[in-house]
């Protein structure tokens, strides 16, 4: 097995690190780098607005260093009467390492839905919830709690920035280094993994194995031309999860 990892940043480094470690050839090609959100300044007046007991959504670690820094640069905190939530056991961690407050999270689904099944999601009439959020992204948590009464403001923390150049010819490279499976965390990663994947490369592209983080990802590569056969699903977002799922334990 070969395996380009395609998560930006940090994470994705490590969990290049992780399969070297077992002794797995493994290639990061990012094909996103994240700049500062244009709506950060509004965050230190947007949190000063909420209610005592309203809710604080950080959709990814990304999303909670710039919110975090913003604040920290104006002199503002994180604020101990709201309630705070993520996606997932690692963002939820690490959002509580950073405002030193407890954060809610989906236990058994790691997702937008688990994180609706939530007790506290259920009764959202007159409650303000703000999602600190990427330029882009899926807008489904937003629309289910709006249906619920609640009233959302979105801010985004950061905007993903493609790197266009010469990424035709790293994933082609790719494909002449053997790659054999690819890690896709994200839908827009998805998509930009195929566009710039020349043509005459898609029966290598569409022949990998290829390892997701949700069953929506999973969907709109069935779409996009993989088979359900070549496509694994790590129901977690982590490293060691995605690991795990490469290594055929989960």
């Amino acid at each position: 097995m070969s395996v380009l990892v395609t998560r930006p940043d940090n994470r994705g480094k490590q969990l290049v690190e992780l399969l070297e470690k077992e002794n797995i050839f493994a290639i990061h090609q990012p094909l996103f780098m994240v700049e500062i959100g244009k709506d950060l300044d509004r965050l230190p007046s947007v949190l000063t607005r909420l209610n005592t007991d309203d809710y604080v959504f950080a959709v990814s670690k990304n999303a909670i260093d710039f919110a975090t820094q913003a604040l920290s640069a104006t002199g503002f905190s994180w604020r101990s009467d709201l309630h705070y939530f993520a996606v997932g056991k690692m963002s939820a961690a690490y959002f509580t390492g950073k405002i030193e407050k407890p954060v809610h999270y989906p236990i058994i689904s790691e997702t937008s839905e688990g994180l609706l099944d939530l007790p506290e999601m259920q009764f959202l009439l007159g409650k303000k919830i703000v999602i600190l959020r990427a330029d882009k992204g899926r807008d489904h948590f937003a629309n289910e709690v709006l249906k619920r009464g609640a009233e959302v403001e979105l801010l985004e923390c950061y905007q993903r920035i493609g790197l266009n150049d010469d990424l035709t010819q790293k994933l082609s490279l790719s494909k002449r280094a053997g790659v054999d499976t690819i890690v896709v965390t994200s839908v827009e990663i998805l998509k930009k993994l195929v566009e710039f994947t020349q043509k005459i490369d898609h029966d290598w592209l569409f022949s990998c194995k290829l390892v997701v983080v949700s069953p929506r990802i999973a969907k709109k590569a069935e779409n996009l031309g993989w088979m359900a056969k070549n496509i694994a699903i790590s129901y977690k977002a982590d490293n060691q999860s995605l690991l795990n799922t490469l290594l055929n334990k989960e």
